[in-house]
């Protein structure tokens, strides 16, 4: 039987409590691997506290090395584990870690990381870093898994960032970010204005032509290769994206990515308009005597090159866009006419929500539609489908309105007159 133990104030103490010398109350256990752990605390009260959470944990099995355990340590160790990502987004989580997550909350213990902590660094980013909320997203991604592979390997109990970005949204009144499409007659007056040859953007028509008119994402219009369209069966060949990268470490590169699902792969078939498109890009290449001279992970031949035979990125697209929205706008407004179609401000991304709301527009079938988007999950063309819809129901409504306003306003003319 274990002798009864008291400390200076005659208190009885429990198994594995003792009160050293100078007053420090100690409790000492053993884990479940066999080692021996203790903790300090200057009064009883505040030890049986620490004490009532060790045998918490212990019972739970969270882990009782945690507390020395910090945030950058579970990075490392998930960045040991973690598979089944391709090479640069394992790269880019990788980057936004170091950069953002690390300098700032990096060294907190997981035993005292608290939810609150989680909340500041993210309105930190925002407010003081001044990052978008999709860049925040993106640290968010990885951060929680960071966080999972913590509470898997029980070192903590919940993932504390779970819901945070959400509630992040809510406090800020953020929502998802929506790209309008553009009109019948704000995408006409786009490509027509494109397709005149004595405007100095005349070279961007094929591949914004081909946005618009497929709804390729970004990435795997500019990927795409000669070898890829079938002008005999009139086909696209979808199998890859090209893929932009800026990081510290390893700095600016193009890559090449497969599909994430195999829904992304998908064959597409051509319109007229794409066609053409196509076929004044290779003129336009003879012409000029451009070759493509990019060679990406094994791919070349790539039909959208620059000046230099490299390929396109992104970012020279959307800045190309603004250009030409600005111009066109600037030519249209001289007509100094009544009416005028202006176009909005929009981005690469917006051509392919252009094209599937010219395709519910034309009723076409979801699953056609799913198929040539190349979604994975049928709820996402449904999202989408449910956007555009609520879109066309509005203008509708808009155009319904501006009639009725007219009738109104012709009418009280026609009263004005008889009175007189």
């Amino acid at each position: 039987m274990q002798e009864k133990r008291f400390d200076k104030k005659h208190r009885l103490l429990k198994k594995g409590e003792t009160q050293r010398a100078d007053g420090y109350y100690t409790y000492r256990w053993t884990s479940r691997n066999g080692k021996r752990h203790s903790v300090t605390a200057r009064t009883l009260e505040e030890l049986r506290e620490k004490e009532e959470g060790i045998i918490k944990d212990t019972a739970d099995g969270i882990r009782a090395e945690n507390k020395n355990v910090t945030l950058d340590d579970m990075f490392h160790l998930w960045s040991k584990l973690k598979r089944g990502l391709k090479g640069n987004t394992y790269q880019n989580y990788c980057y936004m870690y170091r950069t953002f997550v690390s300098p700032e909350i990096g060294k907190l213990r997981i035993a005292t990381l608290r939810k609150s902590d989680l909340k500041a660094f993210y309105n930190s980013l925002m407010d003081d870093k001044n990052l978008k909320i999709a860049t925040v997203d993106n640290i968010h991604t990885v951060l929680h898994q960071v966080l999972e592979v913590a509470v898997e390997d029980r070192y903590m109990r919940t993932n504390l960032s779970d819901n945070l970005l959400k509630e992040l949204r809510q406090s800020r009144n953020i929502g998802q970010e929506h790209r309008k499409a553009l009109t019948v007659p704000e995408q006409e007056l786009f490509l027509n204005y494109l397709r005149r040859e004595n405007t100095p953007y005349h070279h961007w028509y094929p591949v914004f032509s081909v946005m618009a008119n497929t709804g390729l994402r970004v990435g795997e219009v500019t990927g795409l290769r000669w070898e890829d369209v079938d002008f005999e069966e009139n086909l696209i060949q979808v199998n890859h994206t090209l893929v932009y990268y800026k990081h510290a470490d390893n700095g600016c590169y193009f890559s090449i990515h497969t599909p994430k699902t195999a829904a992304g792969k998908r064959v597409i078939p051509m319109l007229d308009e794409v066609r053409e498109a196509f076929l004044e890009e290779k003129r336009y290449q003879e012409l000029s005597q451009l070759t493509c001279k990019a060679v990406v992970d094994g791919y070349t031949d790539f039909i959208f090159i620059n000046r230099f035979g490299n390929v396109q990125h992104q970012g020279t697209l959307n800045k190309a866009l603004r250009r030409i929205i600005r111009d066109c706008n600037d030519e249209q407004l001289a007509k100094n006419q009544k009416d005028l179609v202006l176009l909005p401000r929009f981005s690469c991304h917006s051509l392919r929500h252009t094209f599937t709301t010219r395709l519910v527009e034309a009723g076409v079938n979801l699953k056609v539609i799913q198929d040539a988007l190349g979604h994975k999950d049928f709820s996402t063309t449904m999202d989408v489908y449910t956007d555009v819809t609520k879109e066309l129901r509005q203008r509708e409504f808009d155009n319904l309105q501006d009639r009725m306003n007219q009738k109104k306003y012709k009418g009280n003319k026609a009263e004005e007159g008889g009175k007189n």
